[in-house]
């Protein structure tokens, strides 16, 4: 395994920052950590590189308990979101420069240049360089040394639907065909749905979700529903197979337990006799969106809240 982290535990100048993260990586395998910002994403990114070490919980990379820090980082490539480069350098000197910290190229630099798309820039001044292309070079700088482990931070920002694609089948390279494990930090969902095959939720300094995304996606326990309402319930009680999940203006949106979902009539007839009232009902797809906003809505209104 190249990540088992469990239960970590982080405070910072007295503050928490994170309060119980887990996360489980496999060779070969592109993860999707996701949270809004500030929810620990970069802190965690920072334990697996051992810029801090956790308070609690277990940490282990590479299937070893390697203490050796040094050792550790030169088999992990990182491409932060603001990636800093010497501009008065060209793309070929920039890379041969910067291999040297990891004793050399593991790849010429026109080839690896060529596999980011930047196979015409390798002579070029990087201050000419715009913002998708010195994302490309981020992604190449990250991949110098043959690492193990890729830990990419919005990847794809300032890339064109083509170069996304590029850089996402070459991402899928990686991970199929070298077994490179990939960790991809992106508020990009499309990204996400397209990439990865395991993702974990981060809000608020811990772990609400982590699962293989396709079980996410096609095993969901409970239908979800969205009802616009022509009168505001009046009631707080709800039948025990309905979820109140979040409102906005006229429309509710409503899960109901798996067992229920074959009798729904049933349901909609205890609703009505509860003082609800509506006029459409729209079976939602789950989606990944759907789970994300569900699981990290905390500044939202209780289900008991709205429901006042």
């Amino acid at each position: 395994m190249l990540i088992d982290a469990n239960h970590l535990a982080l405070t910072l100048d007295g503050n928490t920052i994170l309060k119980d993260v887990s996360l489980h990586m496999d060779k070969g395998q592109i993860y999707g950590l996701l949270g809004p910002n500030g929810a620990g994403k970069s802190t965690t990114i920072a334990l697996l590189l051992g810029l801090y070490r956790a308070d609690k919980g277990h940490l282990m990379r590479f299937s070893e308990a390697e203490t050796d820090l040094v050792s550790i980082r030169r088999r992990i490539g990182v491409m932060p979101e603001f990636a800093g480069f010497y501009e008065w350098m060209s793309a070929r000197e920039y890379l041969i420069w910067y291999a040297g910290f990891y004793g050399g190229l593991q790849t010429p630099p026109d080839a690896l240049l060529a596999r980011v798309g930047l196979a015409q820039a390798g002579a070029k001044p990087i201050s000419q360089f715009s913002r998708g292309m010195k994302q490309r070079l981020a992604l190449a700088r990250a991949l110098v040394h043959g690492p193990e482990l890729l830990i990419l931070d919005e990847p794809t920002n300032g890339l064109d639907p083509r170069g996304r694609r590029e850089i996402h089948d070459l991402l899928i390279e990686l991970a199929q065909q070298e077994k490179v494990g990939i960790l991809l930090c992106t508020h990009l969902l499309d990204d996400v749905e397209r990439l990865c095959t395991r993702i974990g939720i981060i809000d608020k300094g811990q772990t609400v979700l982590e699962d293989d995304l396709d079980r996410l996606l096609h095993d969901a326990g409970r239908p979800r529903y969205r009802l616009h309402m022509t009168d505001v319930p009046t009631v707080q009680s709800l039948p025990p197979s309905v979820n109140l999940i979040d409102w906005d203006g006229s429309w509710y949106t409503v899960e109901i337990e798996p067992s229920q979902d074959a009798g729904i009539a049933q349901t909609w007839e205890s609703l009505l006799s509860l003082g609800w009232s509506f006029d459409e009902i729209h079976r939602e797809k789950d989606t990944l969106e759907a789970r994300y906003l569900t699981l990290t809505g905390g500044e939202r209104a209780t289900s008991q809240e709205k429901a006042a």
